[in-house]
């Protein structure tokens, strides 16, 4: 599983640390891409896999299916590991999520997310005024704790 929250700096050439305990799950080559909320996604090949796959059963004749799909698709790269523990990211995605110089990669579960540092401080800032209500509505998700 991943997860932690860990500060690092994309350097001139769009390069960015990916830290230790990510790259143990991750491996050599991975993929990112956008993803929801500004931010981008960081899948393992094999988390990936099973994405793509869920993609692949969505109906062709749904249009919000066929934006969904090209919204995932259309920006994945594979990424490998430097002998630094750095990847390239593509200028597209840094673009697509603002990212400049200071960034946070988050662990999620089965992905990474990396965030704009001033996005990810925005969005976690309402965090304490909202998540009484989101854990209520987790319910209907059928979560509970």
């Amino acid at each position: 599983m991943l997860m932690g929250e860990y500060n690092h700096t994309i350097d001139a050439k769009g390069r960015l640390i990916v830290p230790a305990k990510f790259r143990e799950v991750l491996g050599d080559e991975f993929v990112v891409t956008k993803g929801l909320d500004n931010c981008l996604f960081v899948y393992p090949n094999d988390e990936w896999q099973k994405f793509e796959e869920k993609l692949q059963t969505l109906p062709l004749t749904n249009k919000n299916a066929r934006q969904f799909t090209r919204f995932f698709l259309a920006g994945a790269a594979s990424v490998e590991v430097d002998k630094q523990g750095r990847i390239l990211l593509p200028s597209v995605l840094r673009e697509f999520a603002g990212l400049e110089k200071d960034v946070v990669l988050v662990g999620v579960a089965s992905r990474i997310e990396i965030w704009s540092k001033d996005r990810w401080l925005q969005s976690i800032s309402t965090y304490d005024d909202d998540m009484d209500e989101v854990a209520a509505n987790m319910e209907s998700l059928g979560f509970s704790i």
